[in-house]
């Protein structure tokens, strides 16, 4: 069981990539075309929602693993923390995408929306990496 588990946590990894490249994506929206940025935003917003059912993915096959190991509480909890903080800011980034879509739609200026989208990628970004970390060194 423990090993079907480690490879849906694999599978949910994996779908989680997308906030690593996230950043650099969001980095060339502004530079095309209202076309583009829209179907580019739409992109993002699609594969945020599948970022998110890896997050989900994560959270239960993370839970059940962390139940059958020996790991500190306290790296239990920053762990925790981390994923927390994922779905947080991965579910508040919809409200920018939203922004950003109407106002490429409505034919205005959407640098605030991408601004945004650009904090909240490299904040995905940083926490991805610092839990990839935290897993390959657990303490």
């Amino acid at each position: 069981m423990y090993g079907i588990f480690l490879l849906l946590h694999m599978i949910g990894t994996a779908a989680l990539g997308f906030y690593l490249i996230l950043p650099f994506i969001v980095g060339g929206i502004q530079k095309l075309s209202l076309g583009a940025q829209e179907g580019g935003i739409n992109a993002i917003r699609v594969a945020n929602r599948f970022a998110q059912y890896g997050l989900v993915v994560q959270l239960i096959t993370g839970g059940y693993m962390m139940s059958k190991g020996e790991y500190s509480v306290a790296w239990m909890i920053i762990i925790t923390v981390l994923l927390l903080a994922m779905f947080a800011i991965g579910g508040i980034m919809g409200k920018p995408l939203k922004g950003a879509l109407a106002g490429i739609r409505e034919k205005r200026e959407v640098a605030a929306e991408t601004a945004k989208l650009r904090t909240f990628s490299i904040i995905l970004a940083i926490l991805l990496l610092v839990m990839i970390y935290l897993m390959v060194y657990a303490f």
